[in-house]
C-alpha cells in the first residue's frame, strides 16, 4: 500500500511531466509564430522591392519625371531599407525560436535574398589564407595533396589614412664663388602649404557637395587623431576659392554663350545681426542635350541678399537668347524688345502652370487617403481635365527628347499644336464661367496672360516644356539648408555660390568633383593661363577615377 508521501511524489512527477510538455508546446507555438512573422516580413520586403523596381523601370521607360516622383522613389527605398532590416531580424528570431523548440519538429524559415552582384573588378583583393589540415580527419595520415580552394569574398572598408609629405630641397654651395643654390619652393594652394590638394578637395566637396559644415569636419579630424583648428580650415577655403576663380569665369562664359539657358532661384538663410535674414541663390543652367546639342552642360550660381530684380538683370546683362524661367517679375526688364546687347525671349514653364491645377485636382491627397483606406476627397473635374491635357504635351516631349531642334519643331507642329489650339479654346471657355477670385480663374489667368511665352516652344525646337533643369540644379542647396542651417555672411554666400558652380558642373558632366578638384588644385599653378580650358570638367580626364553612375 502506497504511503501519502509516495502519492505526492507521483503527483509531482506527473505535474512536472505535464509542465515539460506544456513548455515544449509553448516553445513550438512561439517558434511557429516567429516563423510566420518572418515569412510575413519577407513577403513585405519582396513586395516593396518589386514596387521600387517597377517604379524605376517606368521612370526609365517614360523618361525624366517630376521631382515629386524622385522623392516618391526615395521614400519607397527608405521603406524598403526598413522592411529588409526587419525581415532579417525576424528571420534570426525565428531561427532561435526553432532551435529552442528542438524536441518538437518545427519547420524553419530561410529568406530568399536577391542575387548578390559581384564586387567591382577594380577593387584590390587581399588574400587571407586559412591554414589547411596537416593530417587526414578520417585516418590521421599526413600524406595530403591540394585539390583546390574555396574563396569567400567579403567587402571591407579601410579607415581614412593620414600622412605628412616632406618636400626636401637640398642646398648646394659653389666651391668657387661660395654661392648657395637651391631648387625653388613648390607652389602651394594655401599659404605655407599645410594641406595637400587631395585634402583640400575633400574639405571643399564635404562642405559644398555633401553639406557638412566645417565645424563638424574638424570634429571628425580630431577624433581621427588630426586636430586642426576651424580658422585654419576656413582660411584654406578662402585660398582655394581665390585660386579656382579663373575656372569659375570660364564656366560663366560657357554658360551664357548658350542659345538657351534655364534660370531659377531659391532661398538661403543668412546670419545677420541678432537675426537670420533670407538671401537668394540664383542658378543659370546650360543643357543642350534635349535638342541634340553637342556643347557640354554647365551651371552658374550667384548669391544675393534679397530677391530684387536688379540681381538677375545684372547676371544676364550681357546675355541674349532664350531664358526658361518662372513668371518672376524681376525678369520683366530683360524681355524688353529694345534691350541691349540683344533681346531675351521668355519661355514659360508648363510644370509651373500645372502645379495649381494638380493641387486643385487633389490627386496627391486622394492617393494618400486611398492608401490609408479612407474615402477619396472631391476632385475638381476642370482641374483634372487640365492636368490631363498638360500631361499629353509632356508625353510627346518625352518621345522627342534628344532629337535635333528641327525634328522637335516638326513633331510639335504635327502633334502638339493641335492640342494647344484646342486647349486655348477650352481654357477661355472655362475661364468665362468662373468668378474673378476663383482659384481656377487665377491659374487660368496665369497662363492666358503669358500665352505667347507658353506657346513659344511650338516655333523653336531648342525650348523645353519645363524649367526642371534649373530646379534640379538647386536641389543640393535645398538639402544643404537642413544641414548647415544658414550662411555665415554675404561673403560666405558668394563663396558657396562659386563652389556650387564648380561642383554641380562637374556632376552634370559625370565627373567625380573631388577627384577633379584634387587634380586641378595640384596642377593649376604651373598650368599655362592660355590653356586653362584644359582643366574644365568636360575637357578633364582621369584614368584612375571611375565616372559617376547615371541616375535612374
Amino acid at each position: 500500500m502506497e504511503t501519502g508521501s509516495e502519492q505526492h511524489l507521483d503527483y509531482a512527477a506527473a505535474l512536472e511531466a505535464e509542465l515539460i510538455v506544456a513548455r515544449a508546446e509553448r516553445s513550438a507555438a512561439v517558434a511557429e509564430l516567429a516563423v510566420a512573422k518572418a515569412k510575413e516580413a519577407d513577403d513585405q520586403a519582396i513586395i516593396l522591392r518589386q514596387k521600387v523596381h517597377i517604379e524605376k523601370l517606368q521612370r526609365q521607360l517614360r523618361g525624366r519625371k517630376s521631382e515629386r516622383t524622385s522623392r516618391l522613389i526615395a521614400q519607397m527605398e527608405l521603406m524598403l531599407e526598413d522592411a529588409e532590416a526587419a525581415a532579417t531580424e525576424d528571420e534570426l528570431a525565428a531561427e532561435m525560436a526553432v532551435a529552442a523548440a528542438a524536441p518538437i519538429a518545427v519547420v524553419g524559415f530561410t529568406r530568399k535574398r536577391p542575387v548578390k552582384k559581384p564586387f567591382p573588378a577594380h577593387l584590390p583583393r587581399e588574400r587571407v589564407v586559412v591554414p589547411g589540415p596537416v593530417a587526414c580527419h578520417c585516418c590521421g595520415s599526413d600524406r595530403l595533396r591540394k585539390l583546390g580552394e574555396d574563396i569567400t569574398e567579403t567587402m571591407e572598408s579601410v579607415p581614412r589614412s593620414w600622412k605628412v609629405i616632406q618636400t626636401v630641397r637640398e642646398k648646394f654651395s659653389c666651391r668657387d664663388c661660395e654661392t648657395i643654390s637651391q631648387a625653388p619652393a613648390p607652389f602651394h594652394v594655401i599659404p605655407r602649404g599645410w594641406a595637400g590638394p587631395s585634402l583640400l578637395a575633400m574639405i571643399l566637396c564635404d562642405k559644398f557637395g555633401q553639406h557638412i559644415p566645417l565645424n563638424r569636419q574638424v570634429e571628425r579630424f580630431a577624433l581621427e587623431g588630426v586636430p586642426i583648428s576651424l580658422s585654419t580650415v576656413a582660411d584654406a577655403i578662402g585660398s582655394c576659392c581665390h585660386v579656382l576663380e579663373p575656372l569659375l569665369r570660364r564656366i560663366e562664359a560657357h554658360t551664357f554663350a548658350a542659345e538657351r539657358v534655364h534660370g531659377d532661384d531659391t532661398t538661403v538663410p543668412v546670419l545677420a545681426a541678432g537675426k537670420t535674414a533670407t538671401g537668394r541663390v540664383w542658378s543659370y543652367v546650360r543643357d543642350d542635350a534635349p535638342f541634340g546639342g553637342s556643347a557640354p552642360p554647365s551651371a552658374m550660381f550667384y548669391y544675393s541678399r534679397d530677391r530684387a530684380g536688379e540681381h538677375p538683370q545684372a547676371h544676364l546683362a550681357n546675355y541674349s537668347g532664350i531664358l526658361q524661367a518662372d513668371a518672376y517679375t524681376g525678369y520683366t526688364q530683360l524681355y524688353l524688345p529694345d534691350r541691349s546687347p540683344g533681346p531675351i525671349y521668355e519661355a514659360a514653364c508648363w510644370a509651373h502652370a500645372r502645379r495649381p491645377f494638380f493641387a486643385l485636382a487633389d490627386l496627391e491627397t486622394n492617393a494618400r487617403r486611398k492608401a490609408q483606406g479612407k474615402r477619396p476627397a472631391v476632385i475638381s473635374p476642370v482641374a483634372l481635365k487640365m492636368v490631363q491635357r498638360i500631361d499629353a504635351l509632356f508625353a510627346i516631349e518625352r518621345q522627342i527628347n534628344g532629337q535635333t531642334a528641327d525634328e522637335r519643331k516638326a513633331t510639335r507642329g504635327q502633334r502638339s499644336k493641335p492640342l494647344i489650339d484646342e486647349m486655348e479654346i477650352w481654357i477661355r471657355d472655362q475661364r468665362a464661367k468662373l468668378s474673378r477670385d476663383h482659384d481656377l480663374a487665377k491659374a487660368f489667368d496665369y497662363m492666358l496672360n503669358r500665352w505667347e511665352s507658353f506657346t513659344r516652344f511650338l516655333d523653336d525646337g531648342r525650348i523645353c516644356l519645363s524649367n526642371n533643369c534649373a530646379e534640379r540644379s538647386l536641389r543640393g542647396v535645398a538639402l544643404g539648408r537642413k544641414a548647415w542651417l544658414f550662411a555665415g555672411s554675404d561673403r560666405g554666400g558668394q563663396r558657396a555660390a562659386a563652389m556650387y558652380s564648380l561642383i554641380v558642373t562637374a556632376k552634370m558632366n559625370r565627373i567625380d568633383p573631388q577627384a577633379w578638384l584634387a587634380d586641378v588644385l595640384a596642377r593649376i599653378a604651373d598650368h599655362p593661363a592660355n590653356r586653362i580650358d584644359e582643366l574644365l570638367p568636360w575637357n578633364w580626364t582621369n584614368t584612375v577615377t571611375t565616372p559617376l553612375p547615371q541616375a535612374a
